[in-house]
């Protein structure tokens, strides 16, 4: 018995008979629905995270793919003055710095051009919106996804976008929900567009408390649920102390917590410092992670940092500016902590290696591609990147 008749739909058993019936609904759903419509998860496309850098070293290592991936939406929240739009900006920098298009949707009105440039935004060819409702920054924000032209979208901040209503009526009156559902219905059409279009589409957003919570965390972010789920990696970005020289302050430290993450493990916590007017020290940054233990990319003896046989600098500061003065070593650095720190996939690292095998001996033996069996807890993490 090949079939069971189930209300009018027709049960099939045998294997042969399941595989021609499948065959023939995904034709047919291919043909009303389009190429891909349906896809099996195995295939190669279908699995690979392509991730753009936030421009933080640490921070791409935290998580976990190398940077944002792409096609995907973010919300990074915290306290005022965190550096919630610092990170924005620096991810900015490092699309526009691979070719990409960037929007900034600045519903705060707060955006400081100067301070985005000394970050490396091209300010020139980053496309801006000052949007005076929720809904209409919202529709830009659809309408430049929906164009599949724009590589980054920052909008800045999910509080600051204001329904139309609330705008239109008059201080004190109750518009209990409105935010919420606006940014649900958004979400909705803005998650299948971004995915996509590849666009990778962020949120910043503040802090707010809720009243009457005796215990636990009292904190909340505004705008409903809605993007807390649609959220692939959320951030809690806080500040961690001052960076001083003597009494004057230089800068912020940061902590960043990925507290959700859909591509990687979450809850990687990232330490780094933010200087006044000039953003993450990104060399600083890089110095730490190759020195950190087992790495060992650049060796510490005493206070002096060597990389291979020369050394680069007496104290952390003078090592830092050496990479700064030599793009070609701390490019060749970073590459080797990105190695490290995410290493490729079995068929990158055997591609890699036929490479760079003589071709003379490439017919004879397959080449033996060494993984590492660490699970991700066991791999030692850098300077400034902790787990909980």
């Amino acid at each position: 018995m090949a079939t069971k008749s189930t209300k009018g739909v027709e049960q099939i058993t045998d294997a042969d008979a399941k595989k021609k019936a499948l065959a023939e609904a995904l034709k047919k759903i291919e043909k009303n629905y389009g190429s891909g419509a349906v896809m099996r998860m195995g295939e190669k496309s279908s699995i690979e995270v392509d991730a753009v850098s936030s421009g933080i070293t640490s921070l791409d290592i935290a998580l976990g793919v190398g940077g944002f991936p792409r096609g995907r939406i973010i919300e990074i929240y915290g306290p005022e003055s965190s550096g919630k739009t610092t990170i924005a900006l620096h991810t900015v920098a490092s699309v526009q710095a691979q070719g990409g298009t960037a929007a900034y949707i600045d519903a705060e009105n707060a955006m400081d051009p100067k301070y985005a440039a000394a970050l490396g935004v091209n300010i020139d060819e980053m496309l801006l919106s000052q949007p005076d409702t929720g809904e209409e920054g919202l529709q830009i924000a659809d309408a430049l996804v929906s164009s599949g032209a724009v590589d980054v979208i920052v909008v800045d901040s999910v509080a600051a976008l204001v329904p139309k209503a609330e705008i239109d009526g008059e201080i004190g009156d109750s518009h209990v929900g409105l935010q919420a559902r606006m940014m649900s219905q958004a979400l909705r059409t803005l998650a299948g567009k971004v995915s996509k279009s590849k666009t990778l589409l962020i949120f910043i957003n503040q802090l707010r408390e809720k009243v009457g919570i005796m215990f636990g965390n009292p904190e909340t972010t505004p705008g409903g649920r809605a993007l807390k789920f649609y959220s692939t990696i959320r951030l809690d970005v806080r500040k961690s102390g001052q960076v001083k020289d003597h009494d004057v302050v230089l800068g912020n430290g940061i902590k960043i917590k990925v507290v959700k993450n859909k591509v990687a493990p979450p809850f990687k916590v990232v330490e780094s410092t933010i200087s006044f007017g000039k953003g993450v020290d990104h060399f600083a940054d890089l110095l730490n992670l190759a020195t950190a233990d087992k790495v060992d990319i650049i060796k510490k003896s005493g206070s002096w940092y060597s990389y291979g046989d020369t050394r680069i600098g007496q104290g952390a500061v003078n090592a830092a500016n050496y990479l700064r003065d030599n793009e070609d070593v701390a490019a060749e650095v970073t590459k080797k902590i990105m190695d490290y720190y995410v290493p490729k996939d079995d068929d990158e690292a055997k591609k890699e290696a036929d490479s760079k095998k003589p071709a003379a001996a490439k017919s004879k033996t397959p080449v033996q591609t060494e993984l590492t069996p660490e699970a991700d807890d066991e791999k030692p993490l850098p300077k400034g990147i902790t787990r909980i």
